[in-house]
């Protein structure tokens, strides 16, 4: 192996760490590479997590696809401060009268019990796709095509399955992808779920046509009426009006400070972003070390505080904006008062230039459908229970659906910056925080700060609440991903043991 580029998993790895133009944290080998990829052809860490996302939605089956939303974050080289993207779901239905139809529930054990809405009234408007073209239009470096030729690769040649998608298909594949003839072709072989190279018909074609055309493809194209058609033919609510009002929005990030780090993260309508910085201040510097059993109790009292307040108030705000700033606001005057009242993939990189770019995007727990013609396995978040507090189809169309995603980057007062972000559904806020506060505050090495056991206190419904405490890695507690930028010119990169997570450092001064 060349001096130009370290590759190790985050199941081996301790942390690799040289001097090198672009550092990546991605879920997977092949995603790592597709970084690598755009990264010698004179990419930047914009780039670099584009074209590693794009990957993760052919080969993470189950848990993103092209059919996704998503939040990217980014604080450029020259920029004051970090802005998001703001790529998430919107609720469909403007073509239709018949909201409320095609779909049913299930109950899996994924996850210890999940109940999931699947079916084709469960597909949503997506949007990552074209809040990854508006951020490559901001702060990318490469032609748009070129970031897709990774994923058009490995959707030609075929992939076999993650550990993650493994698991997850390992609980659903009769449920959720066993109903629609093109998805269960694709995930089974004689034996069940295939052990052997997943190649999905169509889905090539389709990255093609998005590389040449744009995330247009997806919203007023081919691609766009090939997906609508099916959904209504088989009683869904997407139509093509849905689909051609999209919009990325693009907004200042919410910030929160600890231990000399200004950290940005995913604003409102997303309570993610709201709920890793309230902890993080509420945590006030914890730990100022190791984790003592201090900590660990005044960590719980902040989650349970901070989950309380999400589960009472942000998950029914009419105006959730006004809700999360006075939740911070709480925080801010008295932080004592607070606390003493009552399925997704992540890249992060980060450039010798400057730049941090932290990506989140998901499908949900998938519709179970592939749209035919276009090889693109469906989203179910109209039935991701908890994104919908107030029931199925219960938002006007247009309105944005809630996310508890928190892609964060960061800059020290030093001039280091830091991409980091998980996948893990409510798992997301507590991963990253405990990450966060081990690196900042805890002064752990990045990959130790990953790697520390972790808690999460899950909330199911007032008052019932469950501390689940790690005692060995799962993928339960999240996937962090995180690359760091030393102000001294080091990058670092650090992937979780947790999934087969995947860094690269990639010296451009070897090209």
């Amino acid at each position: 192996m060349s001096d130009s580029a370290h590759r190790s998993t985050g199941q081996r790895s301790t942390g690799q760490r040289s001097t090198g133009d672009v550092a990546i944290a991605a879920p997977n080998e092949a995603a790592a590479d597709a970084g690598e990829q755009v990264v010698r052809a004179g990419g930047n860490a914009v780039d670099a997590a584009i074209a590693a996302a794009l990957v993760t939605m052919v080969n993470e089956v189950g848990i993103v696809s092209l059919s996704s939303g998503g939040f990217i974050t980014v604080q450029g080289p020259g920029d004051r401060a970090a802005s998001t993207v703001d790529g998430w779901m919107d609720m469909a239905g403007r073509d239709v009268d018949r909201l409320g139809t095609g779909v049913w529930d299930v109950r899996t054990d994924y996850g210890g019990g999940v109940d999931v809405t699947i079916g084709p009234g469960s597909v949503a408007v997506h949007g990552s796709v074209a809040a990854f073209e508006e951020t490559h239009r901001r702060w990318g470096r490469l032609p748009w095509r070129e970031l897709f030729a990774p994923a058009i690769d490995v959707a030609t040649r075929g992939f076999r399955l993650g550990t993650a998608s493994r698991y997850y298909l390992d609980h659903v594949h009769e449920l959720i992808f066993g109903w629609d003839d093109a998805s269960a072709a694709a995930v089974h072989d004689d034996g069940g779920v295939t052990a052997g190279l997943v190649v999905v018909p169509d889905l090539a074609a389709s990255l093609e046509q998005i590389a040449a055309e744009g995330a247009a493809a997806l919203h007023v194209g081919d691609l766009a009426r090939s997906i609508c058609d099916d959904v209504l033919d088989r009683g869904g609510v997407l139509g093509p009006s849905d689909l051609a009002a999209y919009r990325p929005v693009v907004r200042p990030s919410l910030t929160a400070r600890a231990s000399g780090w200004t950290i940005g993260t995913n604003p409102p309508p997303s309570v993610g972003g709201t709920c890793v910085a309230a902890m993080l201040q509420l945590l006030d510097g914890r730990p100022h070390g190791p984790w003592t059993d201090d900590d660990r109790d005044h960590l719980v009292r902040v989650m349970r505080a901070v989950l309380r307040r999400r589960l009472e108030v942000l998950d029914h705000a009419d105006d959730l904006e006004r809700d999360a700033a006075a939740l911070l606001a709480d925080v801010d005057r008295d932080a004592l008062a607070v606390l003493e009242s009552g399925s997704t993939a992540h890249v992060s990189a980060t450039d010798a230039e400057g730049t941090a770019c932290s990506i989140t995007v998901s499908s949900g727990y998938s519709s179970g459908m592939i749209a035919r013609g276009t090889g693109i396995w469906l989203n179910n978040c109209l039935g991701e229970q908890e994104l919908n507090p107030r029931g199925l189809h219960g938002l006007p169309p247009g309105s944005r659906l809630l996310s508890n995603m928190a892609p964060c980057v960061a800059r020290h007062d030093d001039g280091s910056v830091l991409a980091i972000g998980s996948p893990g559904a409510d798992r997301i806020t507590t991963a990253i925080t405990q990450a966060l506060a081990s690196f900042a505050n805890g002064g752990l090495a990045l990959q130790d700060a990953i790697n520390h056991p972790r808690l999460h206190l899950h909330r199911s419904g007032r008052p019932d609440e469950e501390l689940k405490v790690e005692t060995e890695p799962t993928m339960y507690f999240g996937g962090v991903a995180a690359t760091l930028l030393r102000a001294a010119g080091r990058l670092v990169a650090a992937a979780d043991p947790r999934r087969d997570g995947a860094v690269r450092l990639v010296r451009r001064d070897a090209l």
